[in-house]
């Protein structure tokens, strides 16, 4: 069953969903659009296509305590961090970000299972937006994500690494004009729209119209789908790229290359979606120690240093260590698929400009070149 909601009755929608747990969206702040929490007072802002970060730091905050040790005398008392007992729903996440979640259950949701993250990702409901116009930047096509069918698992397609079969949305949603369509896709979905039934309203009881409001979210989707064909790096070959790539790419000379430009700046980490890597430190309250941890970006040259130094010594083997786990390092350890998902976030933020789509067009120019000269060698001979 579809249903629909007005534009101008959202507010009335999050309301009600905020009264029975805390919502998170899109909000605007300093001219900025980034997840955060629902309130009277916030500017919701479901048209700006991408957040600046991923909403992942509402499963995988950007810093979280574990736990907390006091001292009483000469005895130690250590009180773990309370887990997410509370519901709550994530409204207006993309598909590519929905997918970061799927890489991100890769990490967290195998043994040892991470249980901070795993009680967020069970208290979790999630509301998926369809991309109503895909910008320059966005490549989600290449890794099998259909950005017109929001939350929907990839398609499996040789060579995407879709075959993940965990994660999706709850709910799919797509902003056409005036209204919001609304269509639940999980147990969680349909538990989320029978209680908001008050507000959402039926898109009709007959076949007829229930075809009617399905034709045009299929418009709306062949609508997005043409839009994608024809942004610059839809099309974008990961031809060489795959788990069993890992010497070819390793010794690469293009690595000595593509890295110069790179500021060590670790911003293309921060906006990931899938960038998973973090810290623990103590924090000393003056009557005890707090562990947390934070993210952290193996762009710096202090990332997983130890007593003997750090194994990546330059910053060439760390910018190689990047875009060697996204293509090559994760798919050989999660049935091919990729640890990227398209979003072009680092297209966008990278000071430098260098990011994951510059790295894979460069060496497949690298290839093409040395494809034609070995066409040309054989047709001398």
């Amino acid at each position: 069953m579809m249903y629909k909601i007005a534009r101008e009755n959202l507010s009335a929608l999050f309301r009600k969903i905020a009264e029975q747990q805390e919502l998170y969206l899109p909000v605007r702040r300093a001219g900025q659009v980034n997840f955060g929490v629902w309130s009277e007072e916030a500017v919701v802002d479901l048209d700006t296509l991408k957040s600046v970060k991923s909403p992942k730091d509402v499963f995988f905050p950007q810093s979280e305590n574990l736990y907390t040790v006091q001292k009483e005398g000469r005895k130690l008392n250590v009180c773990p961090q309370d887990l997410q007992e509370k519901d709550f729903v994530v409204f207006g996440m993309r598909s590519c970000d929905v997918q970061g979640l799927c890489v991100l259950d890769r990490v967290f949701l195998s043994e040892p299972v991470d249980t901070y993250y795993a009680a967020r990702r069970e208290h979790g409901a999630i509301v998926a937006l369809a991309c109503h116009e895909p910008e320059e930047s966005c490549f989600c096509k290449v890794f099998g994500i259909d950005c017109a069918n929001p939350g929907a698992l990839p398609e499996t397609a040789e060579g995407t690494g879709a075959e993940n079969k965990k994660g999706g949305a709850d709910v799919a949603a797509w902003l056409i004009g005036e209204e919001l369509y609304w269509k639940a896709q999980t147990e969680k979905g349909e538990k989320l729209t029978e209680a908001l039934k008050g507000i959402l309203t039926d898109t009709g009881e007959t076949e007829e119209q229930q075809k009617l409001a399905g034709e045009k979210v299929a418009r709306e989707q062949a609508a997005i789908r043409a839009i994608v064909e024809q942004l610059p790096y839809s099309h974008l070959s990961l031809d060489g790229w795959n788990g069993a790539a890992l010497n070819e790419k390793f010794n690469s000379p293009l690595w000595e290359e593509l890295y110069k430009p790179c500021l060590a700046c670790g911003t293309c980490t921060f906006v990931c979606p899938t960038c998973q890597c973090y810290d623990i430190k103590d924090y000393d309250t003056g009557h005890g120690v707090q562990r947390y941890r934070c993210w952290d970006s193996c762009m710096y040259s202090d990332f997983t240093m130890m007593a003997h130094g750090n194994n990546r010594t330059s910053q060439m083997q760390r910018f190689r260590q990047r875009f060697m786990h996204k293509l090559v390092y994760f798919p050989a350890n999660n049935d091919g698929m990729y640890s990227c998902v398209g979003c072009g976030r680092c297209v966008e933020k990278c000071p430098a400009s260098l990011n994951i789509v510059k790295v894979i067009k460069k060496f497949q120019e690298e290839k093409q070149k040395a494809q034609a000269a070995e066409m040309a060698g054989g047709d001398q001979l």
